[in-house]
């Protein structure tokens, strides 16, 4: 089933959907898989799993610490593809790769995209590759079955939005805010408004990310996007407060999709 079929078919029967993230290798593998079968009891809608990378741009304090321990306790890019594998063959949620355009420019757009196809990946999610930039990488997500989801941040002109839009697959990821992640997002009116932007150029389920915490978010964000993207603040509730709490805290957020 194509990633946009899925989602519709989700929609029909939830006012939101809920996206939920890891870091490959952080705190561990074991700790990964618990976090990935909590979202599986949870019926998370679906999952980015974050590829370790060295200087993640895009990311706030948190994640930045997570990517670079990952990658100091011996994460590779076999291990990566070994737990979206596990992932993909054993929860019903579609995974997708999340991570940096550096990686995927060593590996080679073809071998990376035949990598994440093969082993069960759905989409890609690249926020430092431009737009400009993205025809290569595009192309051989096409070949392999691959959605490549495309970013669009409040700060884009109409124009660029457009385009952007118009490239887009699966889902538009809608950036909250211009920052990294993990700072606190509130659903002001010029988040309202760019979301409604993004709607005149796409008919693509809208995915507000960056900053989102609590059940009352998700309810705030009814009616104005389709996907609420929910990272930081669910690893910091693991570090900070243990396994059972993030269980809560995720299933909190999970209840409010309806």
């Amino acid at each position: 089933m194509q990633l946009i079929d899925y989602l519709r078919k989700r929609l029909e029967k939830r006012k939101i959907l809920l996206m939920t993230h890891a870091v490959v290798g952080y705190p561990s593998l074991e700790d990964n898989w618990a976090m990935l079968e909590a979202m599986r009891d949870a019926d998370v809608d679906l999952v980015e799993l974050q590829m370790p990378f060295s200087e993640p741009t895009a990311d706030g304090p948190l994640f930045v610490k997570a990517n670079q321990e990952a990658l100091r306790n011996g994460i590779k890019l076999k291990d990566y593809f070994k737990l979206m594998k596990r992932a993909s063959d054993s929860f019903e949620f579609p995974v997708l790769m999340m991570g940096y355009c550096n990686t995927a420019f060593t590996m080679g757009f073809q071998i990376f995209c035949e990598s994440l196809s093969m082993n069960g990946g759905k989409g890609v999610i690249i926020p430092d590759l431009p737009f400009e930039e993205c025809g290569q990488l595009f192309d051989h997500s096409i070949k392999f079955g691959l959605d490549q989801i495309m970013l669009c941040t409040p700060t884009n002109k109409k124009e660029r939005l457009r385009k952007i839009c118009s490239q887009g697959r699966g889902f538009i990821y809608c950036v909250a805010r211009k920052g990294v992640t993990g700072k606190s997002t509130v659903l002001e009116q010029s988040t309202v408004d760019f979301l409604l932007q993004c709607r005149q150029f796409s008919d693509l389920p809208l995915a507000l990310g960056f900053g989102l915490s609590k059940p009352e978010e998700l309810n705030m964000l009814k009616g104005k996007a389709e996907i609420a993207i929910v990272g930081t603040a669910l690893l910091k509730t693991w570090e900070n407060d243990g396994e059972s709490a993030y269980k809560r805290h995720l299933n909190s957020l999970a209840d409010a999709r309806d």
